[in-house]
């Protein structure tokens, strides 16, 4: 099992102990140098790197410039997929979007960190929790979904994430969610 599909379970993990680590982390970090690069109406050549950088593509899909991602391997993205500028995966753990998602400019999705424990930490102790998002989800601009939990973080199908919000916690189907951290405003 490589080290991507042992960190796409989620867990803590140091990363001083998988030698390829840092190396597939340079070389996602160049292909998205690459593909911020393309001309804007490139197209066809914009999907054949994301296909290339991500685990699986849907059809339809469009990841606007510039893009940032960790390793690339650990994104899924559906079918109908639209991702604003100046977006950031960090898919150290599995990283999936269903179909027919809408995403603003200036979202982030964060599978890693460093552990809260001080001693754990200098050691070089990280973690990474999947994130799912699943069907027909609209995520506003400026939001940042942080996966910190066992078990990592679900977003519910056909829900809304206002502008602005940090998601920290599991969102439910059909509901709009807004704040710091985010939190239910109502039922859609």
């Amino acid at each position: 099992m490589s080290f991507l599909e042992m960190f796409a379970k989620g867990g803590e993990f140091k990363a001083s102990e998988y030698p390829e680590f840092f190396g597939t982390m340079i070389e996602c970090q160049k292909l998205c140098r690459k593909y911020n690069l393309l001309d804007v109406d490139d197209m066809n050549t914009q999907n054949q790197m994301i296909k290339q950088m991500f685990g699986k593509t849907g059809k339809q899909f469009f990841v606007m410039q510039p893009f940032q991602c960790g390793f690339g391997k650990n994104i899924e993205i559906g079918n109908n997929f639209f991702m604003n500028s100046n977006c950031t995966i960090l898919d150290a753990a599995k990283v999936t979007f269903g179909d027919n998602i809408w995403i603003g400019p200036n979202c982030a999705f964060y599978t890693s960190g460093h552990c809260p424990n001080p001693k754990k930490r200098i050691e070089g102790w990280t973690y990474a929790y999947p994130i799912t998002v699943e069907n027909n989800v609209y995520v506003g601009g400026n939001v940042l979904v942080v996966a910190s939990k066992e078990g990592g973080i679900t977003i519910g199908e056909n829900s809304v994430i206002a502008a602005g919000s940090v998601v920290t916690k599991d969102v439910p189907a059909n509901v709009l969610v807004a704040g710091n951290p985010a939190k239910i405003i109502h039922n859609l």
